[in-house]
């Protein structure tokens, strides 16, 4: 292969960044284009009241995905990145005022679950850790960082010597009723089945195997001095290093063909940049919808409207608080937690009672901020943004009533302090082709993860990365996607 080939990343979130770094420290020459004004994608900041406040994803794990990546463009992570390691996982607090802190430390974990419920969650809680650690380990080098599998050829990387592992990594039952094994305590099924919602999925419809996002909190979880949009800058500025030229606030009208192979792409402005090889970094039903061109409909399915992920209503806002404590990460549950999912994914609607999501963003020191401080709020939401704009999305009247919902908990939030919102019709315009779904498609039964589109496409030098790709979604895992295109794309000869 010429060390002078020249691909074109579409897309500078956290897959396009992967792949410019993995591509640039091969010798390619690499030009990533994006669209916003500047690169991570739903590593997003949003500047409320003169201050930066995340509005996408607030949590760094896995973090040997990054210190690979980092290392095999020369440069170490910690040197990088100012990472902190959480101690506590996160608050989760209940309308009946029960409230519990998940730590870092299992021992430290069982021990407060024991306090909260009784000694049966807590040894159930013990078996929970050991069963995800073994489902996250079956899966980890032959699923999750490996080029898309389907089934058998799954059965085939595992092995038939170990195929019992496979087994129990239970995809044939819902999420939920496995948790039912380990916890009698509702609130506690609650609180473990939110993983699924990391994949912008319901527990009541996704298989158990994502049980194995429980271990990768238990694996570790860091606050990134900077908020996640310093991994995204730190990524671009080493693929800058090793050679990389990234053109923000640009955006590709279309990608350009020649009898079945890709020949570059067509701006918005009209320029013409020639490639030999594209990774597109979007969503991959931008393409089976045709948005980048006519011809490009078979490079990747369409995700329905009714096998997207969540979406959501967010809220960035640099307010007072008073009541409940909070901590750098909490959650507030509903009291009908089925209801909600059924409202969200089958009725289509934004729940009446929703769990609702706190990002307090200075709460990582010793004591709480006083004065102002950068919230991040989120609600799970349908999403329908290409379709309908949410009533409660346009007006204040949903917002008011979720304020009102968290003072049922005893937080009280400034009604009146500076705030930015975002919802599906929100997102879907920041993220074509998606309905405003944060997730790409929803991980609801046992083969949906196998539709997922792999990196290569039917397409001639066109690859695909970002969180609608396998392995799926989420900062590391769209990480990891834009490394599997950029290896799918140095094998291609």
């Amino acid at each position: 292969m010429s060390l002078t080939k020249r691909v074109i990343i579409i897309g500078g979130g956290a897959g396009g960044l992967a792949a410019a770094m993995d591509l640039t420290s091969a010798g390619l020459a690499v030009t990533l284009i994006e669209q916003g004004d500047a690169v991570g994608g739903k590593m997003r900041q949003i500047q409320v009241d003169g201050k930066g406040i995340d509005a996408g994803p607030t949590v760094f794990t896995m973090r040997w995905i990054f210190e690979a990546l980092f290392e095999r463009s020369g440069a170490d992570l910690a040197s990088e990145l100012s990472l902190k390691p959480a101690t506590r996982l996160a608050r989760h607090g209940w309308q009946d005022g029960s409230q519990l802190d998940l730590w870092a430390d299992i021992d430290r974990s069982k021990d407060a679950i024991g306090a909260f419920s009784d000694l049966a969650n807590a040894t159930g809680y013990e078996r929970f850790c050991a069963d995800s650690r073994d489902v996250f380990e079956t899966l980890k080098k032959t699923f999750i960082a490996a080029q898309k599998p389907n089934p058998l050829s799954l059965g085939r990387r595992v092995g038939l010597n170990r195929i019992g592992a496979l087994w129990r990594t239970r995809p044939f039952q819902t999420y939920n009723a496995r948790l039912e094994s380990y916890f009698s305590d509702p609130r506690l099924q609650q609180l473990f089945g939110r993983y699924a919602t990391y994949v912008g999925s319901s527990p009541y419809l996704t298989p158990a195997t994502l049980m194995l996002i429980a271990h990768v909190e238990q694996d570790g979880v860091w606050l990134v001095d900077g908020g996640m949009r310093a991994v995204a800058h730190s990524m671009a500025g080493i693929a800058q290093r090793n050679g990389a030229t990234i053109r923000v606030g640009e955006r590709v009208k279309s990608i350009d063909i020649d009898r079945g192979k890709v020949r570059g792409v067509v701006l918005q402005t009209g320029e013409d940049l020639p490639a030999d090889a594209i990774v597109f970094n979007g969503d991959a039903s931008a393409l089976g919808q045709g948005l980048l061109g006519a011809r490009l409909t078979s490079a990747a399915p369409v995700t329905k409207a009714s096998k997207r992920s969540l979406s959501a209503l967010t809220w960035c806002t640099h307010a007072k608080v008073q009541g409940f404590d909070l901590d750098y990460h909490t959650v507030f549950f509903s009291d009908a937690y089925a209801r909600e999912f059924d409202q969200i994914f089958k009725q289509r609607r934004v729940p009446t009672a929703p769990t609702v999501y706190v990002c307090a963003q200075d709460r990582n020191g010793p004591s709480a901020p006083s004065g102002r401080e950068r919230l991040l709020i989120l609600v799970n939401a349908p999403a329908d943004g290409d379709r309908r704009l949410l009533v409660e999305e346009a007006e204040d009247q949903y917002r008011n009533r979720v304020w009102d919902y968290l003072a049922s908990f005893g937080l009280n939030l400034e009604r009146d302090a500076p705030i930015t919102p975002t919802g599906p019709s929100g997102f879907h315009t920041l993220f074509p082709g998606t309905g405003g779904a944060l997730y790409g498609r929803a991980n609801h039964g046992p083969f949906a993860t196998f539709e997922r589109a792999g990196a290569a496409t039917s397409i001639k030098g066109l690859f695909l990365a970002g969180g609608s790709t396998h392995p799926g979604a989420g900062v590391p895992m769209a990480t990891l996607s834009g490394r599997l295109a950029a290896e799918a794309l140095l094998a291609d000869r």
